[in-house]
């Protein structure tokens, strides 16, 4: 024990007098340690900050929209508008074996909604009750739609956040009425804030029965009386996503007299395929952030080994005066494995705090759309760790071995 003390006790005063030298090796591994769990913290942040957006429209989500196929089937140099309908819902509801769940929604942006306080123009969904399993939409006051409100057109509403304080401010929103392009509908449920920031717009919606919708306000954008702005639907499974969407392809292209396999004539998003898209493009970021962070690590080795080198031929003659007074060349291999062992760790121990403060005040600042708090990730602070081990014991060995196999003659010969 008393040994182990003064091999420590000496490998300090060691360092102490290259201060300059022992800090700059240091700050090389610290510096890489760093960067390692930094970059693959930031990249983690920004994978589920997208997760965090794409969980705000729901699970499993896949919307489509109305298209443009070719008015004559084969030229492509005309093309026609179709519309979605209530029947499409109908017979995806009742035919797509591989759809677990739909809805379809009639969408305005042109209505104006005034209460006692104020007015607002924010976008006016038509929905069936069932919408709120497809989409995320949790509720804070109030209730959501139910299967009343549609059968019998209610003139109800449910209150996205930011529309409730625009329309009420402080006030009490449920159980108040407000206008909608002068009809009277009362407000049953305000939802709880989506997202975070700037980005209001799924808080400025407002929902109102499906069948209430279709009657006062139906799309605006065709004369036919059973169209809607869009269909959103979930697959029975999340790895039937694509036999989900030729069922839905199918159906629509029968209905609309168009050949299903026309890609270009469905306008849709795939939130499964966004999702996955992100998490593949996610895992490349982060190994090609790893890899620099790696690298960086990597310099930081070799400039402890080429430190470690050094100071073996600037203490040669010591070593050689230690051997000749019965010094074994284990003690020396320690000596000089300890010292190389010593600065890798205390330096990567450093690395990973500074990385950890750093993340914990930018989790202090408001974070941008699409962009979750930086935090240490498990795999890579496991990375950093056995990459420390194995710089510190080859940093130690070698030169320790160097050190340890000098003939005591030959190294007081250069005294």
């Amino acid at each position: 024990m008393r040994m182990l003390f003064d091999i420590f006790v000496q490998m300090l005063r060691t360092l102490w007098a290259h201060k300059l030298r022992s800090f700059l090796t240091m700050f090389g591994i610290a510096w890489g340690v760093g960067s390692l769990l930094l970059l693959v913290g930031l990249g983690e942040g920004f994978r589920t900050g997208n997760r965090k957006q794409l969980a705000n429209l729901g699970e499993d989500v896949i919307f489509i929209w109305a298209g443009r196929v070719p008015a004559v089937q084969g030229n492509l140099t005309g093309l026609r508008q179709y519309y979605l309908t209530y029947q499409d819902w109908l017979d995806i509801k009742n035919e797509a074996r591989n759809v677990r769940n739909s809805a379809p929604v009639i969408s305005r942006g042109d209505l104006r909604s005034v209460s006692d306080f104020n007015s607002t123009g924010g976008q006016v969904m038509g929905v069936p009750a069932n919408f709120n399993t497809i989409r995320y939409l949790p509720m804070k006051t109030g209730r959501w739609l139910n299967d009343a409100d549609d059968t019998q057109k209610t003139r109800v509403a449910v209150l996205g956040d930011e529309s409730r304080r625009i329309l009420f401010g402080g006030q009490p929103a449920v159980g108040s009425t407000i206008l909608m392009n002068g009809v009277r509908f009362e407000v049953v449920g305000v939802q709880e804030r989506i997202g975070h920031g700037d980005n209001v717009g799924p808080n400025l919606r407002i929902f109102i029965p499906f069948e209430t919708m279709r009657t006062l306000f139906p799309v605006k954008e065709t004369d036919k009386p059973d169209a809607i702005s869009m269909i959103n639907y979930q697959p029975l499974t999340r790895d039937r996503n694509e036999l989900a969407k030729q069922d839905v392809h199918k159906i629509i292209a029968r209905n609309h007299q168009f050949d299903w396999r026309d890609k270009d004539a469905f306008d849709e998003w795939d939130t499964i395929k966004s999702y996955d898209m992100v998490g593949k493009i996610f895992d490349a970021m982060d190994m090609f952030l790893g890899g620099v962070g790696l690298v960086t690590l990597a310099l930081g080795a070799i400039g402890i080994i080429n430190i470690m080198l050094v100071a073996v031929t600037e203490r040669t003659p010591e070593i050689g005066l230690r051997k000749a007074l019965g010094a074994t060349n284990r003690s020396i291999l320690f000596q000089f494995f300890a010292e190389g062992a010593f600065l890798t760790l205390i330096s990567g121990g450093i690395g990973m705090a500074a990385a950890a403060a750093l993340m914990a005040v930018l989790g202090t600042l408001p974070s941008p759309p699409g962009f979750d708090t930086p935090k240490i990730v498990a795999s890579s602070a496991a990375i950093a760790i056995g990459s420390l081990t194995v710089a510190g014991v080859i940093a130690g060995i070698y030169p320790a071995r160097k050190a340890a196999m000098l003939q005591p003659v030959e190294a007081l010969r250069r005294e």
